[in-house]
């Protein structure tokens, strides 16, 4: 299984890293909140999370538009307007000046006197070194795994990842990347990514419902859509099994090409041709995007 890692030369630039709880920029070895916060006691908060390159947080916006609406539909309230957090967030960006990293939102249930009624939420800012998988990973493709279940809630992005998480040995153990959850005949999204089919017909399509709405599943159907015929709607279990190719998608990943699903292997083992078409396209929007947002920050 690909997973993610701080680089270890950057250790030293790790240990001076700040973050922000309530607005309240510290160093992260200072960071702390009460063990009685729901996010402890019950993992009752929402998240969200975006890369930054060369200190520019690539759609921003987006993931603000999302953390805003994973708050409101669990009702906690965010204690900034969005221009506010935005600004925060850059200001945190520019003290830590990581050359590639993640940006963390996260909203916990606050701290809850009876261990169950949500309290006055925290809101805590960090930024994190991450590392994308290895270019084998984009030349060879992944392998994945199913598993019937469907996420409570899943038009939000909350902190509940028991499933994913329970299921890491069992993801290790098949030589899997990842996991695609599955429910009632219907392919749904994996732990941590969107997923794409390209059918037999040519035809590209993503799930539509009871999942979470990727950033990056949101500007591949924007790049591919004059191009391609593609979809939001629902991919059953025999579309996948069908399916000329299969791709996911992530903030980190990108696009990462999908040639085995358990036993299942797609065209001649190797990323399609529509999956690498694709995957340059994103990589050109987010460099345009990158070079428009220089001045940002």
């Amino acid at each position: 299984m690909v997973g993610f890692c701080c680089d270890a030369s950057q250790d030293l630039v790790h240990l001076d890293m700040v973050c922000s709880i309530n607005g309240n920029i510290l160093g992260t070895d200072d960071a702390h909140i009460s063990i009685s916060d729901l996010a402890l006691l019950r993992g009752y908060g929402v998240f969200d999370f975006f890369r930054v390159e060369d200190n520019v947080p690539l759609f921003i916006d987006d993931h603000i538009d999302r953390f805003y609406s994973s708050a409101e539909v669990l009702r906690l309230k965010i204690p900034f307007t969005k221009a506010k957090l935005k600004e925060h967030i850059l200001e945190i960006v520019l003290l830590n000046r990581l050359k590639f990293s993640g940006v963390r939102l996260l909203l916990t249930g606050g701290e809850a006197k009876d261990g169950y009624t949500p309290g006055k939420p925290n809101l805590i800012i960090t930024q994190e070194l991450v590392k994308r998988p290895d270019d084998s990973v984009y030349k060879a493709g992944v392998k994945l795994i199913k598993h019937e279940f469907e996420r409570e809630l899943p038009q939000v992005k909350t902190t509940g990842y028991l499933t994913s998480i329970w299921l890491q040995n069992q993801i290790a153990k098949a030589g899997a990347m990842d996991v695609i959850y599955c429910s009632k005949g219907l392919v749904a999204e994996l732990s941590r990514s969107s997923i794409f089919v390209v059918r037999a017909d040519g035809v590209v399509v993503t799930p539509g419902n009871n999942v979470l709405a990727g950033v990056t599943r949101k500007n591949v159907l924007e790049i591919a859509k004059n191009q391609y015929d593609i979809q939001l709607a629902d991919v059953t279990l025999e579309d996948l099994d069908k399916a000329r190719e299969v791709f996911i998608t992530s903030t980190i990943k990108r696009i990462v090409p999908v040639v085995q699903v358990e036993d299942k292997t797609y065209g001649e083992g190797i990323p399609g041709r529509i999956t690498k078409a694709l995957s340059d396209k994103l990589i050109d929007f987010e460099t345009e995007y990158i070079d428009k947002h220089r001045l940002m920050v």
